[in-house]
C-alpha cells in the first residue's frame, strides 16, 4: 500500500483509503532518518541539523495526517518545529531562515479535497523526488514498525514565523506610489492565509495597493472550485470579478499557494510563459547579461524576448526539481515554468507564489500600462496548448518520431523529444511522457494558426488517441 502513494516528486493519495494515519507515521519514521542522514553527510553537527519543520494546509484531513508524521518524525529522531497552518513556500523560507535539516508539508496543493499528502524538502529546501532522496524516504518507512517503536526522542516545539516571512516577500514588491486595485481568488486554499498576512487585510499593509478577496475561507477544507488555476474554468469567478470591480489584475493561487496564474484588466487570461518573458526582462534590468531559465513547453517569445534583453536563455525539463537545480547551476535571477511555478534566485532559488504577485504587482506599477498592452507583443504566435494521448507505447513513438523529423529540423531528447523547425517551416512541438499515466503530451507553437493546424493534422495521428479535456 506504501508504494501507490509514491510520486516522482512527492507523496499523493486520497485519504483514508490510499492514504492514511498509519502511513503518514511511517512516513515521519522514513523522512527523519533520511533528511538526518542527508545533513550528517554534509558534516554539519549543530542541533538545527537534527531539527525538521513541519507546516499543513487547510484540508480537513491535515491535521490529523500532521500530527501522526510528527510523531513518526520524534521517533526517528528528529526534532520538530511546528509551523502550523502555512503556505508550502513559507516552508521553503523556514528551512533557509532557521537554516536546519528540512522539512516536511503536508499538502495536495491542488488536488481535489479528498486528496492530501507530503511534500518533503532537504537542506536550503532543496526538493525531494525520487531520484534524489524519496525512494530512500519509502525504503525506510516501509521498514518502520509502529508495534515495536521507541519512544518520541526528538523535542517539539511551534514557532510563528510570519512576519519574518511577510518582510522577506515585500523586500520584491515596490509599486513607487503608483496605486493598484487587484482581485486575489486564493481558491479556499493557503492563499487566504498567506495574503493577509504578507500584504495585509485588502492590502492595507502596502500604501497604494488594494486587493478584492475572493474565496478567502479556508477553515472548512472545501473549494467553491478545484484550487487548480491551469484549468480555464476555475478562472470563471475571477475573470467576472476582475471585470465587474475594473480592477488593473486577477491572480489566482492554487491549494497550496506555491503556483498562481494572472489575468488581465479585460479578464483574459495570460499565459504562465508570457508572463515569464515579461518578468525576465524585469531581472535582466537589474542583473545584465544574466541567465533566465524556462520550460522546455514555452513560447519561443521567452527565448527570444530574453536574449533582445541581454540575457541568456536556459531551457529546463519540466517540473521544479529540475529548474531548481539550473536556477542555481546557472545563478539566475528567475525562472518560470507553464505551470505556473516562478522561481527566484533571492527566495533561494525556490518558487513562490506570494512572490510572484509582488513581482507582477511592481512590474504593472514600474511600465505604467495595461497588462493586455504588456502582454500583447509577446503573444505574437499561436500555440496548441497541451494536448493528451492516450498512448501505451510512449517510447516507441518517440523513437519514431526522432527518426521521422531529424532531417527537417533541429531534434533534442531533453524531456521526451522537442522538433524545432521554426526557422525553415514556422513551428515547433514537444512531446513528453506522463510520468503517472500511459499518456503523451504535445505542445506545439507556430507563426500562424494556419501552420499550426497542418502541424497539429501532421503529428497528432502519430501519437495515439486524444483524450477529450
Amino acid at each position: 500500500m506504501l508504494g501507490r502513494v509514491f510520486k516522482a516528486y512527492d507523496i499523493r493519495g486520497t485519504y483514508p483509503d490510499l492514504l492514511n494515519d498509519a502511513m503518514a507515521w511511517q512516513i515521519g519514521v522514513g523522512s527523519a532518518t533520511f533528511l538526518l542522514n542527508d545533513a550528517a553527510a554534509q558534516g554539519e553537527t549543530t542541533p538545527m541539523m537534527k531539527t525538521v519543520l513541519v507546516g499543513r494546509d487547510m484540508r480537513k484531513s491535515s491535521p490529523k495526517l500532521s500530527e501522526e508524521l510528527i510523531n513518526g518524525l520524534r521517533v526517528g529522531k528528529a526534532s520538530v518545529i511546528d509551523l502550523g497552518m502555512v503556505d508550502t513556500p513559507f516552508l521553503y523560507f523556514a528551512i533557509n531562515y532557521l537554516d536546519c535539516a528540512g522539512g516536511v508539508m503536508v499538502t495536495a496543493s491542488h488536488n481535489p479535497p479528498q486528496y492530501n499528502g507530503f511534500k518533503i524538502s532537504k537542506r536550503r529546501a532543496k526538493p525531494v523526488g525520487e531520484a534524489t532522496g524519496l525512494a530512500e524516504v519509502r525504503k525506510h518507512a516501509a521498514m518502520s514498525d509502529r508495534g515495536q517503536a521507541g519512544e518520541l526522542v526528538g523535542r517539539l516545539e511551534t514557532r510563528d514565523l510570519w512576519d519574518a516571512y511577510a518582510q522577506h516577500v515585500r523586500r520584491f514588491l515596490n509599486l513607487g506610489g503608483a496605486k493598484l486595485k487587484v482581485v486575489v481568488d486564493a481558491s479556499n486554499g493557503m492563499a487566504g492565509t498567506m495574503c493577509p498576512k504578507v500584504f495585509g487585510k485588502n492590502g492595507a499593509h502596502v500604501p497604494g495597493l488594494e486587493i478584492v478577496e475572493l474565496n478567502y475561507q479556508n477553515s472548512k477544507g472545501e473549494f467553491v472550485h478545484e484550487p487548480n488555476p491551469l484549468v480555464a474554468a476555475n478562472l470563471a469567478q475571477l475573470q467576472e470579478a476582475v471585470r465587474k470591480e475594473g480592477a488593473d489584475l486577477g491572480i489566482c493561487f492554487d491549494g497550496d499557494a506555491d503556483r498562481c496564474v494572472v489575468v488581465d484588466e479585460r479578464g483574459e487570461i495570460v499565459g504562465c510563459d508570457m508572463l515569464t518573458a515579461l518578468l525576465a526582462r524585469h531581472f535582466l534590468k537589474r542583473n545584465p547579461g544574466a541567465a533566465i531559465v524556462y520550460d522546455l513547453r514555452s513560447t519561443k517569445a521567452v527565448e527570444e524576448d530574453v536574449r533582445a534583453a541581454g540575457g541568456r536563455p536556459v531551457r529546463g525539463r519540466v517540473g521544479h526539481v529540475f529548474m531548481k537545480g539550473l536556477m542555481a547551476e546557472h545563478d539566475a535571477p528567475f525562472g518560470g515554468e507553464l505551470s505556473g511555478h516562478f522561481y527566484f534566485r533571492d527566495n533561494f532559488h525556490a518558487d513562490s507564489g506570494a512572490i510572484a504577485m509582488a513581482t507582477v504587482l511592481t512590474v504593472l506599477a514600474e511600465e505604467g500600462k495595461k497588462m493586455s498592452q504588456l502582454i500583447a507583443p509577446i503573444a505574437r504566435y499561436r500555440q496548441s496548448g497541451e494536448i493528451n494521448f492516450e498512448n501505451e507505447q510512449k517510447d516507441e513513438t518517440l523513437g519514431e518520431l526522432h527518426d521521422a523529423y531529424a532531417s527537417r529540423g533541429q531534434v533534442d531528447t531533453l524531456d521526451g523529444i522537442s522538433i524545432d523547425c521554426f526557422e525553415s517551416e514556422g513551428w515547433w512541438a514537444n512531446i513528453r511522457k506522463s510520468n503517472t499515466e500511459p499518456l503523451l503530451r504535445l505542445n506545439a507553437e507556430a507563426k500562424d494558426e494556419a501552420t499550426l493546424d497542418r502541424v497539429l493534422k501532421e503529428i497528432a495521428p502519430r501519437l495515439g488517441k486524444r483524450v477529450a479535456h
